[in-house]
């Protein structure tokens, strides 16, 4: 079967046989030059979309001068060369322009080392000459950062995720316009802005990624007023419940209910047994990062527990309405709650035995 890569190269040479220039461009090459195996691939060419929908008929609408194709089930993005005339808001282009010169349309990219190409005969070509800039592991905008940043405010949290994500540094002049356009971030959709810091926080680099965005005043841009506060932690979402911004940036219900436990068992004795049982595993496991305890001794504690949630519990609701000759009511949730603590905290066995003697010795006679 086709590697993803030897069917994009299928792609260049068809699109070359139509007698229109095109390469692998963009991450993809980036990463195959430092080693890292990747499977997203872009495409761009001197063919129009147009031109390219004569060419692959499963082809989705164009957008933005970009068509999504189908090629032996896997999907490609293919853009067309262009010039990128005007911006809006400080992110998206609205006027472009398609041109037929692979390199003036390198030249609107981010930054130098997203600028290789991979021609139709799987050679990698540097037309911008950035090389050294990969090779000193830098972060450079192509041209002047003070126009690129300023054109996508997005690039300057790219900027960033790169750093982290890569470990390499950013050129000097990049960096002090990434501090001075930070308060553009301010107008960027809180999906678009988690979505990178998603990446920047799930890096096993993140602390360097923090401290680019503590340093050069962006934390602020992003509301994230604690993020030199937090303890890092390998879980996602242990890092944003510490940084409490459920109400700014979305999230699901899931997330936010698990960010609401964090914080409440951050506040709590996390060696009490029955406070570990009520959070359950993940959420302790979760805490017991943040506080730097040893997860052998969570592990320990979760494994002796004698039940892990109250479907273990050796008699239900209807049980203790029978026992008690009452209706069903708000009686058994309370003598539920009662019973449950009291078997976490090795006060009552959990047997149908121990457990009926138990109700109708403490409710029989109060009901």
């Amino acid at each position: 079967m086709d590697s993803t890569e030897e069917k994009a190269l299928k792609i260049l040479s068809i699109l070359n046989e139509n007698n229109h220039e095109s390469y692998i461009v963009g991450g993809f090459v980036r990463d195959k030059l430092l080693g890292i195996k990747s499977n997203d691939i872009d495409i761009c060419t001197s063919a129009t979309p147009k031109e390219i929908m004569e060419i692959f008929p499963n082809t989705s609408s164009p957008n933005y001068g970009s068509i999504n194709i189908v090629y032996k089930n896997t999907n490609f993005d293919i853009t067309t060369f262009r010039k990128e005339i005007k911006y809006q808001d400080n992110r998206l282009p609205v006027k472009i322009k398609y041109i037929k010169n692979i390199k003036k349309d390198l030249l609107r990219r981010d930054f130098t080392i997203n600028t290789f190409c991979i021609d139709k005969d799987g050679e990698v070509k540097d037309y911008l000459k950035v090389m050294p800039d990969l090779e000193n592991k830098l972060i450079k905008t192509v041209g002047n950062p003070r126009y690129r940043l300023k054109e996508d405010s997005l690039r300057i949290l790219r900027a960033i995720r790169f750093a982290t994500i890569l470990n390499f540094n950013i050129e000097t002049k990049t960096k002090h316009y990434l501090k001075e356009y930070a308060y553009l971030l301010k107008k960027l959709s809180y999906q678009r802005k988690k979505q990178e810091l998603d990446k920047i926080l799930m890096s096993p680099n993140r602390k360097k990624g923090i401290d680019l965005l503590v340093n050069l005043s962006i934390d602020d841009a992003l509301k994230l007023r604690n993020l030199s506060q937090i303890t890092l932690c390998d879980d996602l979402i242990g890092i944003w419940a510490q940084l409490d911004v459920d109400d700014i940036y979305p999230f699901t219900k899931v997330e936010k209910e698990q960010m609401k436990e964090i914080r409440s068992l951050l506040k709590k004795d996390i060696n009490d047994e029955y406070n570990l049982y009520k959070a359950g595993l993940y959420i302790s496991t979760v805490v017991y990062q943040i506080k730097k305890k040893d997860i052998t001794t969570l592990n320990k504690i979760y494994h002796d527990l004698p039940i892990k949630s109250r479907k273990d519990i050796n008699i239900n609701g209807q049980d203790i309405s029978n026992l008690l000759n009452l209706r069903p009511g708000i009686y058994i949730k309370e003598i539920m709650n009662d019973i449950e603590k009291k078997i976490i905290n090795h006060e009552l066995n959990n047997t149908k035995e121990d457990l009926t003697n138990y109700i109708e010795k403490h409710y029989k006679k109060t009901r």
